[in-house]
């Protein structure tokens, strides 16, 4: 992939999370995924099986997700780390705001490695 891809993969992701779209969502992941908040040192392994009721738990936690004002830095083929701003609505209404960066390893098309880092609590528990 080239640097205009790579950061089109990462951009069509955060907005699939956006929707709060499990099946979307996944669809971005290959099958033996890993995801690590390295912040929080916990890792999920399978994009079917741990990936996914990590991004459930995620969905049924907040009203609403947010993900933007990104500075990508694409390393092709197969590497981008992208920094953003981040507001998770809770079902009550408060706003919480954070600042993120995941780094992403590209496999066929599909993340393989997500390592993130992000401030304030862990919204991905």
């Amino acid at each position: 992939m080239n640097d205009k891809q790579l950061v089109e993969l990462a951009e069509r992701y955060f907005a699939a999370v956006d929707r709060m779209d499990v099946a979307a969502t996944l669809a971005f992941f290959a099958p033996d995924a890993t995801f690590t908040i390295a912040t929080y040192d916990t890792a999920y392994k399978g994009r079917d099986t741990e990936i996914k009721a990590m991004f459930e738990r995620l969905y049924a936690r907040y009203a609403q997700l947010w993900h933007g004002d990104f500075d990508h830095l694409a390393q092709p083929p197969d590497r981008i780390a992208s920094r953003f701003r981040v507001r998770n609505s809770t079902r009550e209404g408060e706003q919480l705001y954070k600042n993120n960066c995941n780094f992403f390893r590209v496999r066929d098309g599909r993340f393989d490695e997500v390592f993130v880092y992000m401030s304030g609590e862990n919204s991905l528990r």
